[in-house]
């Protein structure tokens, strides 16, 4: 079954009425892991493929969703319908093997609105903050009683997992705008974390990327929650009556006496002028993170959250695997990971890490995706200059073709003219990392891993090193 959500947006309806058995390509993806999860909770037999294993697909395999790593036309089985995401080339064998079968194929968004489609969906969208923002929201809303389903695109430290299928009418998903598919998602209210370019590959040029934001705020049938101090995020709010969350005076929610320490954050907020009694405290720094969680707790309360539910479902906030995770210590060095992999995301990172730090700060950067870097190397050059000390990796391709004369230089070129005066490092092969690492790290150091690819794996790969 089809239906039109807007004009020009139809999406195709799964019928998930009755049990059926779906097979899952790419089951090890953070979105189709999640998928899974929210399937089988809803008693459906889920089974998947992946390429790689992964600690998705263990976890997977543990909820007794198998797991196949290889694709082959065999995975498919007897399936009633076949869900992958929009990474999955034409051709694989497996949609081949569903094609040619008669069996129903449906993407990640078309399989995420037939699980939801009759809740009210909060679709948490920007180009990052995304996985922050939706975690804090779903906790916030969990707290308060109103026992959201959600899906998240990382792990919540509190579940050790990115997807609950619960009992009550909302839920919080973390909607990808990377290939326009969170249109797809019939929006109750959509939020809005910021708008900075990225994913021109597949919008063409940044103009387009705003316009499909503005579409997902259109289209959202109660409001709009946006991220007031992002001047385009601000822009599309103002202009259709939504509602802001912002350090601003003119935003609808305004943060009150803001403030990050080295041990978390801290605000208060007013709506239309008028200030909560609360104090809102989460356990995480940094300012980015302070607008997250002023723009969770906003969503939360305008969902139906009591104010004081909500200031303790943030207080209890852990974090997010990979976003500014502390990984461990050894020889005197502090090792942190994050995904940060475009240049504010970077720079929030840093700037945090300046925040714990005040000795040196060394950055690890594996740049993420040949068409990423051929168009924002040189944006990457200020960011990554807050460090003292830059080692760029090789491009993580995450499934695209090699593009020539496209490498890690262009980044660590870009920094060396942003300023001459950090030391710079520029490394083809993660497997001369470590040596790299010992010779450059002091005790008192503090490390950061970031990029959405591999990179992660280096601090095991010192541990190792170092015996």
């Amino acid at each position: 079954m089809w239906i039109e959500l807007a004009e020009g947006i139809e999406v195709a309806v799964a019928d998930l009425s009755d049990r059926r058995n779906i097979h899952v390509i790419g089951a090890g993806g953070a979105g189709m892991s999640a998928i899974s999860t929210l399937l089988a909770a809803r008693g459906h037999n889920v089974h998947g493929s992946d390429l790689k294993r992964s600690p998705a697909t263990d976890r997977l395999n543990a909820f007794g969703i198998p797991v196949t790593i290889g694709h082959s036309p065999d995975n498919v089985g007897g399936a009633d319908m076949v869900v992958a995401s929009s990474a999955i080339p034409h051709d694989n064998t497996e949609l081949t093997m569903a094609r040619n079968n008669g069996i129903q194929i449906f993407s990640r968004a078309e399989m995420l609105h037939s699980i939801f489609k009759d809740k009210q969906i909060i679709s948490v969208s920007g180009t990052h903050g995304k996985t922050t923002t939706t975690s804090m929201l779903s906790l916030c809303l969990v707290e308060a009683g109103l026992h959201p389903s959600f899906l998240v695109g990382g792990d919540i430290n509190e579940s050790d997992t990115n997807a609950v299928w619960d009992s009550g009418d909302l839920a919080v998903v973390e909607a990808d705008e990377s290939d326009g598919t969170f249109l797809a998602l019939d929006t109750d209210i959509a939020v809005i974390t910021n708008i900075e370019p990225d994913h021109l590959d597949h919008y063409g040029d940044f103009d387009s990327l705003v316009g499909a934001f503005d579409q997902f705020a259109r289209h959202a049938k109660r409001t709009v929650v946006v991220n007031g101090d992002d001047p385009l995020a601000f822009a599309i709010a103002r202009k259709i009556g939504g509602e802001s969350v912002g350090m601003d005076g003119s935003a609808t929610w305004r943060i009150v006496s803001g403030s990050t320490y080295v041990n978390g954050s801290e605000f208060l907020l007013a709506r239309h002028g008028e200030l909560f009694p609360e104090t809102f405290r989460v356990p995480v720094i940094g300012e980015h993170n302070l607008r997250n969680a002023a723009l969770a707790v906003a969503t939360a309360i305008y969902a139906g959250g009591s104010p004081s539910a909500v200031a303790t479902g943030l207080a209890r906030f852990g974090g997010v695997a990979r976003r500014f995770q502390r990984r461990g210590s050894s020889h005197g060095v502090i090792f942190i990971d994050d995904y940060a992999h475009l240049p504010g995301e970077v720079s929030a990172a840093i700037k945090t890490a300046r925040l714990l730090q005040s000795n040196r700060v060394v950055v690890v950067f594996q740049p993420h995706r040949y068409s990423r870097i051929s168009m924002l190397a040189d944006d990457f050059g200020s960011p990554l200059a807050l460090a003292d000390v830059v080692i760029v990796t090789d491009i993580y391709p995450a499934g695209e073709p090699v593009s020539p004369g496209v490498t890690g230089q262009l980044v660590a070129d870009a920094v060396i003219r942003s300023n001459p005066d950090v030391v710079v490092h520029y490394i083809p092969r993660l497997s001369q990392l470590p040596q790299l690492m010992d010779e450059i790290l002091e005790e008192g150091d503090l490390c950061i891993t970031m990029g959405a690819g591999d990179i992660t794996t280096l601090f095991d790969e010192m541990l190792m090193y170092w015996g």
